[in-house]
């Protein structure tokens, strides 16, 4: 029994599909991870800004200290408090982008999720398609070895009825 002799598998066109949605669902993926990766770096960029405007923020409220300490000038003062004000506002707002950022990367993570239950389920089914063809493969194996059998054990037995039905003309000729 050859592979040769074998009939066509009847689901061939369907796992065939199954695999092509395997290898759209993996490009899905890949797509997804580097959408991922490029929502993490602008997360980190919106981190290094609001950094250093935190930096800067600290600073002057450093320098402020420091010049109350030293008891300078109330119009300096003032001004510091102002451009201080004006540096929290700024703050406020980096922080605000980060936050934004944070959420587009968790929207990021979830569609990466998704994509990834969905890949599995298409290599589920996939898998439950090859598993059904080496089924099938067996069972047709099986039942062609038993066509096999019979036809062999037919021409058996037609070769024995054949050599017996020679050997009594045989007799019969040289009686």
């Amino acid at each position: 029994m050859t592979v040769e002799n074998m009939p066509p598998y009847p689901l061939a066109e369907v796992l065939e599909i199954k695999k092509r949605r395997v290898e759209v669902a993996t490009q899905v993926v890949r797509e997804k991870i580097q959408l991922l990766q490029a929502e993490q770096k602008k997360l980190e960029e919106r981190e290094e800004e609001r950094n250093k405007v935190k930096d800067h923020h600290k600073a002057k409220v450093d320098q402020l200290r420091h010049e109350l300490d030293e008891g300078t000038y109330s119009d300096r003062i003032e001004r510091s408090k102002v451009y201080i004000k004006v540096v929290q506002e700024r703050l406020i707002v980096e922080e605000k982008k980060v936050k934004e950022q944070k959420q587009q990367v968790d929207l990021a993570q979830k569609n990466l999720d998704i994509a990834k239950n969905a890949l599995k389920d298409r290599r589920k089914e996939e898998e439950k398609i090859e598993t059904h063809k080496t089924e099938w493969i067996k069972e047709t194996i099986k039942e062609l070895q038993v066509v096999e059998t019979r036809l062999e054990d037919e021409i058996g037995s037609t070769m024995f009825l054949s050599k017996m039905i020679k050997a009594k003309d045989e007799a019969r000729r040289a009686d």
